[in-house]
């Protein structure tokens, strides 16, 4: 099987013949068809977050079931699937209080001296139990979402990751009021998704702040009322004086402390910034200690607080509706021989969201 191995930090991804195994318990083998391009991914290229490596990144898959371990029973074999890249138990605490983002509980007999791919005896680690940059993914079922045939593949990779985690930031995480102000910092794949989002939850003032100007007129389009471009004002400033002291609810999408503690600042009193960017983990946000004070409130936001099989024929029924727009999300779409290239693009902000086109159906 041909996948993209990353076998040390910044480094290129290598197009590599592996070996995958069959599906054990609770586990189905899925042909990849497309993979969304994202920063999250970019991170561990870059390493900002640590890898084990070798690894096959790709977390924003769509494909189709081939086989399926014993047990399975939520897809069958050709199923049109989203590939969750959290597979929730459904029966631990943070799944039967409604946060199925945050389960931790196996959900696949595999052992871990049994990995699902190997590069001769080496075991190579799955990002998110995935590992969609790849012709195939071995991966726990239970994170399978089946889809209908009227829904393109690649609009279901999205919807995977960056649709679900900007949508769901928004209506889970924030809960954004009618009539409220937004500001959203970074207007990448997952930016352009909470201004969307933002604009169906019926805030008023959308405001988009970015560093590239091109992005910004995107942003327009998805439905920020504002922009800021931070390479040529202070962010903080031009926010509050764009509303008038701060917003109701800050957005911070790229995954960096300096721009986490600016949204923070953006939020007016007894407001709320949310933290849906990847941070480093060695990096510490510092607030004021007037928070209590402020009545302020800091809050993360992971998979935008998902419960899977419920957000997302949601937003697939919104799409279809022609509520959001997911075809605009994709700036361009590469050949699987173009990956390192496509990572390029991304992090040059050049596009929006990118997709790479693995198999075909």
């Amino acid at each position: 099987m041909e996948a993209a191995v990353l076998n040390a930090a910044q480094t290129p991804l290598e197009i590599t013949d592996l070996t995958i195994d069959e599906p054990v318990a609770g586990e189905a083998l899925v042909r990849v068809i497309s993979a969304g391009v994202c920063h999250s991914d970019l991170h561990f290229i870059e390493g900002t977050y640590p890898g084990q490596y070798p690894m096959v990144l790709g977390h924003e898959v769509a494909g189709i079931v081939e086989r399926l371990g014993p047990g399975v029973t939520n897809v069958t074999e050709g199923d049109r699937v989203i590939m969750g890249f959290v597979q929730p138990c459904g029966h631990c605490e943070y799944c039967d209080s409604g946060h199925p983002n945050l389960c931790t509980t196996r959900t696949s007999a595999r052992k871990r001296d049994n990995p699902a791919i190997k590069l001769g005896d080496q075991s190579v680690t799955q990002m998110a139990n995935i590992g969609g940059f790849a012709k195939q993914s071995v991966m726990p079922a239970s994170g399978l979402l089946k889809i209908p045939d009227s829904i393109s593949l690649d609009v279901a990779a999205l919807v995977g990751c960056s649709v679900m985690t900007g949508y769901g930031a928004v209506v889970n995480t924030a809960k954004v009021d009618t009539g409220s102000t937004v500001a959203v910092v970074g207007a990448g794949g997952i930016g352009l998704n909470i201004i969307q989002a933002a604009r169906l939850a019926g805030a008023r003032q959308i405001i988009a702040v970015d560093m590239v100007e091109h992005k910004l007129n995107i942003a327009k389009e998805f439905g920020a009322t504002d922009t800021v471009n931070a390479s040529e004002n202070d962010p903080i400033e031009a926010v509050k004086e764009l509303t008038g002291g701060g917003v109701d609810y800050g957005f911070e999408a790229i995954g960096l402390k300096v721009t986490s503690e600016q949204t923070y600042e953006m939020a007016k009193n007894g407001g709320m910034a949310v933290i849906v960017g990847m941070v480093p983990p060695m990096e510490k946000i510092e607030v004021s200690g007037m928070i209590w004070r402020q009545e302020k409130t800091l809050k993360g936001s992971f998979y935008g607080s998902a419960r899977f099989h419920t957000d997302m024929p949601r937003i697939l029924e919104l799409y279809q509706q022609g509520k959001l727009d997911i075809d605009g999300l994709v700036t361009k779409r590469w050949a699987f021989d173009e990956i390192n290239e496509a990572f390029s693009a991304l992090k040059s902000g050049e596009v929006a969201r990118s997709v790479l086109e693995i198999g075909t159906e």
